[in-house]
């Protein structure tokens, strides 16, 4: 669009023009929504406030992203995660539904310690844009929970520390720490809960969609010749930072059910569960260290 024209243009004439471009009327609005910095019920307000040549100018440059093909969420540079709108771009992967499934299932077995013993100490291991322990943050009780959110790498750890100071007092409890799975820990402490989402897609799978390897991190998507590597590697130490009772929650591929079962099970772990995600599909492994005695 010209700029000499866009003073003309109303927010509503914007987002239908993106509509009929793009094809996607709510892709549309969200593009729209950060172009114009209006979201929610600020945007359906303005619907015939005129546009700024500032505006088009943003909103031009995220189309011409997209047309080559960068997935919506990289180019609007946010996403929404449960109850959180979290900022993200290529150093994390984009958050998904099924992981907020297991997000979910954190935040269940937390408000069980909590209820227990009055507070919680819980571990996000690998967390990328921080989305599962940010969320277990924002929807635990205030000051009741400790929460660790590590990375081995620091850009993605970056995105994460971006997204706390988001959380406002809820973040008051959340620490960072920079390193591979549980050498990033504290020595001496033990957990409640720890959870996470590693890289669990074997090499060269042709399952992949061609978007999500051309565009998304490899070091946090694939994981060896079966996709395991590193859930071996949490299996294997997992029980040792956990307090007995305490709980590991990996999310995991749709077909790794039985094999996971077998780790967790092969290094102590008991009451090993996994359960589906909302497609019916294998998503979630679960185990908890024997109480003592």
């Amino acid at each position: 669009m010209p700029d000499d024209q866009a003073g003309a243009v109303s927010v509503g004439e914007l987002w239908r023009r993106t509509t009929n471009d793009i094809g996607d009327r709510a892709a549309a609005r969200w593009l729209c929504e950060v172009a114009t910095g209006l979201s929610g019920s600020e945007f359906a307000t303005a619907l015939d406030e005129p546009v700024t040549e500032a505006m088009v100018a943003h909103l031009d440059a995220m189309l011409a992203r997209r047309s080559t093909g960068e997935p919506l969420q990289y180019v609007l540079g946010q996403w929404s995660f449960r109850h959180l709108d979290l900022a993200i771009d290529r150093r994390v992967l984009i958050p998904r539904p099924e992981t907020e499934e297991v997000a979910g299932v954190a935040i269940e077995l937390t408000a069980a310690a909590v209820e227990q013993r009055g507070s919680a100490v819980v571990a996000d291991l690998g967390t990328g844009s921080g989305a599962i322990g940010l969320s277990v943050a924002y929807e635990s009780p205030l000051g009741a929970v400790e929460i660790w959110l590590t990375d081995r790498d620091p850009d993605a750890l970056d995105v994460a520390r971006a997204n706390l100071a988001g959380l406002g007092q809820r973040g008051a409890g959340v620490r960072l720490a920079l390193g591979s799975w549980f050498d990033a820990l504290p020595d001496h402490e033990v957990f409640d809960v720890i959870v996470a989402n590693p890289p669990y897609v074997a090499d060269g799978s042709a399952e992949v969609e061609p978007d999500v390897v051309a565009w998304e991190p490899a070091g946090a998507l694939f994981a060896g010749p079966d996709g395991l590597d590193h859930v071996r590697t949490l299996a294997a130490g997992v029980l040792d930072r956990l307090r007995p009772g305490g709980w590991v929650v990996i999310e995991i591929g749709a077909r790794q059910g039985p094999a996971v079962t077998e780790l967790l099970e092969h290094h102590g772990a008991v009451d090993v569960a996994i359960r589906r995600d909302a497609a019916g599909l294998d998503r979630i492994a679960l185990g908890r260290r024997p109480d003592i005695g």
